[in-house]
Parts: structure tokens; C-alpha cells; sequence
């Protein structure tokens, strides 16, 4: 597969939404060198085995494309705790993606997506679920699929030719992805394959609720501001 021409993509900030509030990883957090990190890890694990599943698996990301610093374990988290039962758009699950948007309307449409496909699958009743909007600007050369023919890699929910392309741009150690966003079509997303592609700090936005009413998630409530939003 040819692999589409890159463009220089800076955005200040990029948004994205996750669902849990996860706590710091000391060792994300720490100045301490990340290339020492394997060896702290494995110390660490023998004497608190909550550490090595705290710290995920840190083979996912070469040493000299490691992020240390406040904030770094919010980004670190997305390319350390990967998983095959979690594939993504450009991802099978064996490799993270800090996937953001150039809106918060981008992030909030592809996280209420997913969010509703979870609910239906589990078969949920009405409720609720927090989430928080992450801040924080990105820089890269991204193989560009906002011109020209990708359709395939953007259909609205078969990902196996978003995983092939994904799988042929971080293997040959590219930056990412930017694509006009699937679920906001005014907006355009990014998927970056490497945590050095993020620039600290990153900076809390909005803390929400997701209500799901059963069938979709059809509004959310912003703290703060104390007000419920009608999903467009």
C-alpha cells in the first residue's frame, strides 16, 4: 500500500475526551531518564504487582519517543495500556493511539459514538458517566487523509483498512494520521502513534456527565457551567 503524502499539522490545543480519571503514574510523572524506566518498572513490580499494570507495558514505546513531566502520564497511559479487545480506527489494539480532535465538537461526537456502542452492547440501562475533555497542543508530520480517495479508511465502523494503514505508518515509524472526522464531518481528527507528538502540559477542560437514556446518549451535563446540553 502507497502511503498518503504527510502534512505538518500543529494544532494549539487538540482536544480529546476520556472516560476514567486515572491517577498519575509516579514514574511518568518523576524527572527521572526514560530509558531507565524497564529497569525502575521491573524493580518496582517484584516487591507491588500493582505496578507493572499501572505502568503498562513500556516495550509499546521506544525509548527516545518517551515523555516524562507533569501531565506526562496522561499521555503515556493511551500508548501503555493497549489492548486487542480495544481496537480503535487506525489500531487492531496491539499498539496505542492518542486520537484528537481540532474541536471539542470532534471529540465530544466520536467519544458519545462510542460511548453509545459500549451502552448498546452491554445492554445498559439509563444512566450516567463522567468524562473530562484533555487539552493540549500536537505537532507532526501526519500522513494526510483530508484530499483524495480514503474512503475505505473512513467508514464508519470498518476499521480493518484504518488497521492496515495504521499498522504500515507506525511500523516505518511515522508520526500519525489526520482525517476529517468521521462523526463531525465540519472538524478534522488526529490519530498520533507517538506520545513525543503531544507537548506537555496537558490541561484539564471540561469535567461532563453522559446521559444515556437507553437508546443513545442524548445530552450531557457540563460541571461548572451547571447545565445540560442537548446532543446536536
Amino acid at each position: 500500500m502507497s502511503l498518503p503524502a504527510t502534512a505538518d499539522i500543529a494544532w494549539d490545543p487538540a482536544h480529546r475526551i476520556i472516560r476514567t480519571i486515572y491517577p498519575p503514574v509516579w514514574l511518568f510523572e518523576d524527572i527521572a531518564d526514560p530509558a531507565d524506566w524497564d529497569l525502575i518498572a521491573s524493580a518496582e513490580a517484584k516487591t507491588n504487582p500493582r505496578v507493572r499494570d499501572e505502568v503498562g507495558n513500556l516495550a509499546l514505546v521506544p525509548t527516545e519517543r518517551r515523555i516524562s513531566g507533569p501531565t506526562a502520564s496522561l499521555v503515556m497511559g493511551a500508548f501503555t495500556h493497549a489492548s486487542r479487545d480495544r481496537p480503535s480506527r487506525f489500531s487492531d489494539g496491539g499498539h496505542g493511539v492518542w486520537y484528537c480532535g481540532d474541536s471539542f465538537d470532534v471529540a465530544l461526537a466520536e467519544t458519545a459514538h462510542h460511548f453509545e456502542r459500549f451502552m448498546r452492547a452491554t445492554a445498559e440501562p439509563a444512566g450516567e458517566a463522567q468524562f473530562r475533555e484533555l487539552r493540549a497542543a500536537i505537532a507532526g508530520q501526519l500522513h494526510d487523509l483530508r484530499a483524495g480517495d480514503h474512503a475505505a479508511c473512513l467508514a464508519l465502523d470498518d476499521w480493518s483498512p484504518g488497521h492496515s494503514l495504521g499498522a504500515q505508518i507506525r511500523a516505518q515509524g511515522g508520526d500519525g494520521i489526520v482525517y476529517p472526522a468521521v462523526r463531525w464531518p465540519q472538524g478534522q481528527a488526529a490519530a498520533l502513534f507517538w506520545p513525543d507528538r503531544v507537548r506537555l502540559p496537558v490541561v484539564q477542560g471540561r469535567q461532563m456527565l453522559y446521559r444515556w437514556d437507553g437508546f443513545r446518549m442524548s445530552r450531557f451535563f457540563v460541571y461548572g457551567e451547571n447545565q445540560w446540553f442537548a446532543r446536536a
